[in-house]
């Protein structure tokens, strides 16, 4: 990921509804939220959700689509992963010690859900 790309996706991210609508979204998988869902979710008006939405979509964060009535919202699982090692790339800078927290969490994470990661 290229710095343009990384400053608008954690520029998406900054701000307490589009995280926690992205963290949502994540948690839902590749299946997905309706955005109504998502709103009583996160216990804000649909509209305000909307403009959060559009915020994350354009940052490449969230994809959506429709079915029937409704619109399908899922995290961007290739822009996260991309924007996850874009972070850590100088992570370590010789010093593993550094980045172990973080493997650690991942490997919690993969055994909780049953899966090798």
């Amino acid at each position: 990921m290229e710095t343009k790309p990384a400053v608008a996706s954690l520029s998406a991210l900054a701000y307490e509804v589009r995280l926690a609508a992205f963290r949502i979204l994540v948690q839902a998988g590749p299946d997905g939220l309706a955005a109504g869902e998502l709103a009583r979710r996160l216990e804000v008006l649909p509209n305000t959700l909307s403009s959060s939405l559009n915020v994350l979509s354009n940052a490449g964060m969230v994809q959506s689509r429709r079915d029937g009535r409704s619109i399908i919202y899922t995290a961007n699982y290739d822009t996260m992963r991309e924007l996850l090692a874009f972070l850590m790339e100088d992570c370590c800078g010789g010093s593993p010690e550094i980045c172990a927290p973080l493997v650690s969490i991942v490997s919690r994470s993969c055994e909780a859900e049953g899966r090798a990661c």
